[in-house]
């Protein structure tokens, strides 16, 4: 009987981070959760169907880790991305910005396309595997 020769694992690769967030953000974050009416364990963030360009991000609050969520911790802000948006928000940084006008959360993508002409949704291309 032959023997194989013993396979050594190589090296992976360190993982892009799917989410970040501005300094801005996680302070906006952090002052929304403090005034929130009850303890939430973080923020949801996912990408739905809509809008004229086809997708927009959205923000909840997460009552619950789900089994299949990606945790992440940044800035001592727990972020839950939803499963099916992962491969949508792979290197995002999320910033708050206040304007004269607005103050709102923006979300800076790299794997986006398209957006429409009001800023609301938004075309994203998933990232490939390598």
């Amino acid at each position: 009987m032959e023997t194989q020769p013993a396979v050594t694992p190589r090296a992976r690769r360190p993982r892009p981070a799917i989410v970040s967030l501005t300094e801005a953000a996680a302070e906006q974050v952090k002052a929304i959760m403090a005034r929130a009416d009850k303890p939430y364990v973080g923020l949801r963030v996912g990408v739905k169907q809509g809008g004229c360009a086809g997708q927009e991000y959205v923000l909840s609050y997460a009552e619950e880790i789900g089994p299949l969520d990606e945790v992440i911790t940044d800035k001592e802000v727990t972020i839950l991305i939803e499963p099916k948006a992962v491969l949508y928000l792979v290197g995002t940084v999320i910033d708050y910005e206040t304007t004269k006008l607005a103050s709102k959360f923006v979300f800076n993508n790299p794997n986006e396309t398209d957006a429409c002409g009001c800023g609301e949704s938004v075309t994203i291309k998933p990232v490939a595997a390598d």
